[in-house]
């Protein structure tokens, strides 16, 4: 009867230890409609996964709280803001259970990089490419902030070429450029943002807030806008464009070739704050003269 996937029943046995006996005990009432007897916590448990009828509406009940869903998400180290809503949290949470199958394009052993396995021929895909690649990106460089108390997942210049480069642009009390070369110090620098700066990046994947482009000499160029966290505070928004370059060793493994970074302050933003989707400002024709 339960239309649950066999992934969302494990999923759902999991968040729910964060509930209450009271929570799961009217979670039940809810789901069966009173109709259905149970005498333990193992019966009111399998009559819930039994008689729902989709992940999606389960997820969505009053009772299965958004802490819940949050403390199970990072569990399963997805890296989310800590002010995500939980409609927010819901889709993550069904993009986990459902992205292997729906997306394909796939991260690879975090050692090597982002790798892909969206090959059909000559042809691939780019949204899904750009998507997982941002989807990658945030998380592993997320975990490295120590507020998260998560077991940081590997991070360093493996995921970057020789020669990458990183413009990092930021408007806070004024605008300040620096720019750094080569993989050691881009990712000591992108490091410290997230672990002496204890910054967190919410990127905004819906389609104003994504944008992709390609040469057709190889580099693909992913920008992407988004939120800036620290604890429970907003302080306002970035955009970061990357180059990548497919490695020639691996034709299914990707590096980062360039990253360009915009971040602007609270007080730096039109009427003082930040979007909680902002979007690209980058259009089309910027994007593709980063491929040139």
């Amino acid at each position: 009867m339960s239309a649950l996937s066999s992934t969302e029943r494990r999923g759902f046995i999991e968040m729910f230890s964060y509930l209450s006996d009271s929570d799961l005990r009217a979670l039940c009432d809810t789901v069966t409609h009173r109709m259905i007897a149970v005498e333990s916590a193992a019966e009111r448990l399998e009559a819930i996964l039994t008689y729902t009828r989709s992940a999606e509406e389960l997820l969505r009940r009053k009772k299965v709280h958004r802490d819940a869903i949050f403390k199970y998400l990072s569990d399963q180290k997805v890296v989310i803001s800590p002010t995500a809503e939980k409609g927010e949290l819901v889709r993550r949470a069904l993009e986990l259970w459902r992205g292997v199958s729906q997306v394909s394009v796939l991260v690879g052993d975090p050692t090597e990089g982002i790798s892909s396995d969206c090959e059909q021929g000559d042809a691939w895909d780019q949204p899904a490419l750009a998507k997982q690649f941002c989807q990658w990106f945030f998380q592993v460089l997320n975990s490295q902030n120590p507020a998260l108390g998560q077991e940081p997942l590997a991070w360093g210049p493996q995921h970057f070429w020789e020669n990458v480069t990183l413009k990092l642009q930021s408007w806070t009390e004024e605008e300040q450029m620096d720019e750094f070369y080569g993989a050691r110090l881009v990712s000591l620098r992108l490091l410290a943002l997230v672990r002496e700066e204890r910054l967190l990046f919410s990127p905004n994947l819906e389609p104003h807030g994504l944008k992709y482009t390609s040469s057709p000499h190889g580099l693909v160029v992913v920008a992407v806008a988004g939120t800036i966290h620290r604890n429970q505070v907003c302080l306002g928004i970035f955009e970061q464009v990357f180059g990548l370059i497919r490695s020639p060793l691996d034709s299914y493994s990707w590096k980062i070739k360039f990253v360009h970074l915009k971040i602007r302050g609270q007080n730096a933003l039109a009427g003082g704050e930040a979007a909680k989707s902002p979007a690209l400002t980058y259009d089309s024709n910027e994007l593709q003269l980063l491929c040139d």
